[in-house]
């Protein structure tokens, strides 16, 4: 059990389970023009992310966790570019679902990102292309849940809204995913990650709401961004100025015991704070809140600088559950995710690139002076 001064988790000792967590969620091949524009590029870097695997990613390689990805890929060659990638990234690849490719992938494909960073007053910018893909085609009975949780056993298993808004099936597949999470005792979290475009043509925000609404009776650790809780939940938040830039912790309080009350098995609340001054300099925090603890906040960094801002909300995901697995209390853990994200955005890629030791020097206080 894990009582780091919560008494809320109890989390599998790690003898008892082959992963300490797990995602389930697609992996895309981001395409990224670098400095440029995807309009006028003629060369793309290439790396892989998607909002539920990016969490298992950070705590494979930035917090020496042992992680997996239940995804769907098709057994192509960029495929194998994906799965190589995923590899690269420390987890294990058991749980892909390979799909047949049928030449041209008129009936299954993987998905691609195209990714600008953004600067100054330009905004970053993610164009998808990802319809018909293997993930999006997973259904019910496509994976064994109860031997994934029951024999081989997972300490923590997380998702998301992203997983949850690519087709009607994916839905189904997450409620017998979580279902099977708790009954073997396995703590699951999710990810709010309202994306408009995934919804618009299955129902939009009043779809996108049905689904969360239908999925968060199942999960112990609710997790999202300013705005997810309002608009993917349905849960406002007084006081929160247009496009999110306001912060009223007591606003933020009420909102997470009106969700806390409406759905009494979570345990844990937790939202990143955000204030956009341009695509390159944010102000950055984050806040949790348990029954027991109350809510807490993260220290609050000041115009971070921003080189790529894209997945820094899943590295605070990851940090924060890193510190729940470890037994680190509420503030502890989310001091954790805060300083995760943070530096996760000071580099290329959907992925953190940093350490454990680095997350810790921040949080000590620790300069940017140049290391020799």
């Amino acid at each position: 059990m894990i009582d780091g001064g919560l008494g809320v988790l109890k989390v599998k000792p790690k003898e008892n389970s082959t992963f300490d967590q797990i995602s389930l969620g697609e992996v895309m091949l981001r395409l990224d023009p670098s400095e440029g524009r995807v309009r006028n590029s003629r060369n793309f870097k290439v790396w892989e992310g998607g909002g539920e695997y990016n969490v298992s990613r950070g705590l494979a390689k930035a917090f020496g966790l042992r992680t997996s990805v239940v995804t769907a890929l098709v057994e192509n060659e960029v495929g194998k570019l994906l799965e190589d990638l995923i590899l690269q990234g420390g987890l294990d690849n058991s749980f892909i679902q390979w799909r047949e490719f049928d030449g041209i992938g008129r009936t299954s494909r993987n998905g691609l990102n195209f990714t600008e960073r953004g600067f100054g007053i330009r905004g970053a910018i993610s164009t998808s292309d990802r319809g018909h893909t293997a993930a999006s085609q997973l259904k019910r009975g496509d994976i064994d849940w109860d031997h994934l949780f029951g024999k081989i056993g997972v300490r923590w298993f997380h998702t998301g809204g992203v997983f949850a808004g690519l087709s009607e099936s994916t839905p189904e597949v997450l409620e017998d995913a979580l279902k099977s999470a708790r009954k073997f005792g396995t703590v699951t979290s999710y990810d709010l990650n309202f994306r408009p475009s995934l919804w618009q043509q299955i129902g939009g925000q009043k779809k996108a709401m049905e689904v969360n609404q239908r999925i968060a009776p199942f999960i112990d650790v609710m997790i999202g961004n300013e705005e997810d809780f309002i608009e993917a939940l349905g849960f406002e938040v007084k006081g929160v100025g247009q496009n999110y830039t306001s912060f009223d912790s007591d606003e933020y309080e009420k909102m997470f015991k009106k969700v806390a009350s409406s759905f009494p098995n979570i345990k844990i609340l937790a939202t990143t704070l955000r204030k956009v001054t341009s695509a390159s300099k944010n102000d950055w925090s984050a806040i949790a809140w348990s029954r027991e603890d109350g809510l807490v906040k993260s220290k609050e960094w000041k115009d971070l600088e921003i080189f790529d801002r894209i997945g820094g909300g899943d590295s605070f995901a990851s940090g924060l559950i890193f510190g729940l697995l470890t037994g680190k209390d509420l503030e502890r853990s989310c001091n954790y995710g805060a300083a995760h994200g943070a530096l996760a955005m000071t580099t290329p890629g959907d992925t953190s690139m940093v350490s454990l030791a680095e997350v810790e020097k921040v949080l000590s206080g620790a300069s940017a002076r140049v290391q020799r």
